[in-house]
């Protein structure tokens, strides 16, 4: 039998888990569903990417852009530098959810086609997976399940943690013992082993939300841990002295003798007084790098690069590209075996509850009622509502709730 201590907890980490289990089997699937996205949409990006091998000269990207603009129903706002030959540019416009992609025979100029960020089959799942299709309430529900998961991590931790430091329990799975120890079993083991990367998928999810990412935004503003100034190039403008601006191949040129690692693409001027820039997208965060060109010199204006960036940026920018495994295979394979293990140990622990429960009963923990919380575990479920407000307003409503219930 728990003290009291541990039975409170019990009951929380019971009646929590109850109520979040079928959005955290929603997010665990979707989730791993979504880590196919590239594979996925390979296929159709492979053949509007596809041109024939041409005799003929390709068409200079500065007239290439000119067919966008006049072709697309969208202003395009990059280009991406193709590494391959032949191959179709892709133009882009509009960014995340928004963007859109438009692919252009450099021999022909013939559009071979176009995709829409948010009409494709992944973007519903990603949809699905962030805001259960129910806009900014969902973002809001699935952030509050996956501050309640953190809450259910460390409290699962803290009570089924071996007794006399008995490690040998943390490897151990009875299968011999009955069905409710053996599905408790399968839940405390893979709960214990995958914490950690629980933990770490979760915090790179948390800033895409909408109370604790814009927290975490606000914060990283107000103490300059985030990008530099410089880096948007919002601050900068380019000086017309020249007559003409330089051409897009010559910014093509440009962007490729900087040898930059991954996906690199050149944003394009806005306005007369726009600029250039060129940033690259890779797994190596350190090796990124952020250009900004004055449109009508060629004038180089601005280069950030890894260390000019806020260390609370850098922590955002590693859990989130940890979050969707794009540090390697690695990454992507330990993320998918997390979204697995945490599917087999939700499943589990309602299967042990259901085999644990008397018929008739709710089966819930029973807590003495002369129990009252010490100091030590209010003040950390304070500091806990703190760094996770959504999670510190459900307790707030919980309390009020309970207070009015035992005074009626």
């Amino acid at each position: 039998m728990f003290k009291p201590i541990k039975s409170w907890i019990w009951r929380w980490h019971f009646i929590a888990g109850i109520l979040c289990m079928p959005i955290i089997l929603l997010l665990s699937i979707t989730g791993g569903i979504y880590l196919f996205k590239d594979q996925y949409e390979a296929a159709e990006i492979e053949t509007l990417k596809y041109v024939s091998q041409s005799n003929q000269n390709s068409i200079p990207f500065q007239n290439q852009w000119n067919i966008a603009k006049r072709q697309w129903d969208k202003t395009p706002s990059g280009v991406l530098i193709s590494n391959n030959s032949p191959e179709a540019t892709q133009f882009i416009s509009g960014r995340f959810s928004h963007k859109s992609s438009l692919f252009i025979n450099p021999y022909s100029g013939k559009i071979n086609g176009q995709i829409k960020q948010n009409t494709t089959d992944m973007h519903k799942v990603r949809k699905l997976h962030g805001e259960l299709l129910l806009g900014s309430f969902g973002t809001k529900i699935v952030e509050l399940i996956a501050s309640w998961m953190i809450v259910l991590i460390l409290t699962g931790i803290y009570l089924f943690w071996p007794k006399n430091n008995r490690i040998k329990s943390l490897f151990t799975i009875r299968f011999k013992r009955g069905k409710r120890i053996l599905y408790r079993d399968i839940h405390t083991v893979l709960g214990f082993w995958f914490s950690l990367f629980l933990l770490l998928i979760l915090a790179g999810g948390l800033p895409w939300t909408d109370v604790f990412g814009n927290g975490f935004k606000w914060v990283h503003q107000k103490t300059d841990t985030g990008f530099p100034k410089a880096w948007d190039g919002r601050m900068f403008a380019s000086q017309e002295s020249h007559n003409t601006a330089i051409s897009l191949d010559r910014m093509m040129d440009i962007a490729k003798q900087l040898h930059l690692d991954g996906e690199v693409e050149i944003s394009l001027p806005k306005s007369s007084k726009g600029i250039y820039s060129i940033s690259n997208t890779t797994h190596n965060l350190s090796a990124m790098h952020k250009y900004h060109f004055d449109q009508y010199s060629g004038k180089e204006l601005y280069h950030g690069t890894w260390s000019d960036i806020g260390f609370m940026m850098k922590t955002r920018l590693w859990v989130m590209a940890f979050h969707q495994g794009q540090f390697g295979l690695w990454n992507w394979l330990l993320v998918l075996f997390t979204t697995v293990a945490l599917s087999f140990l939700s499943l589990a622990a309602l299967l042990s509850y259901l085999h644990r429960r008397r018929k008739g009963s709710w089966g819930v923990p029973p807590v003495p009622s002369t129990f009252r919380v010490g100091k030590s575990f209010i003040g950390g479920i304070i500091l806990l509502g703190l760094l996770l407000p959504i999670f510190g307003l459900s307790l707030l409503i919980i309390y009020i709730t309970k207070s009015y219930i035992c005074k009626n």
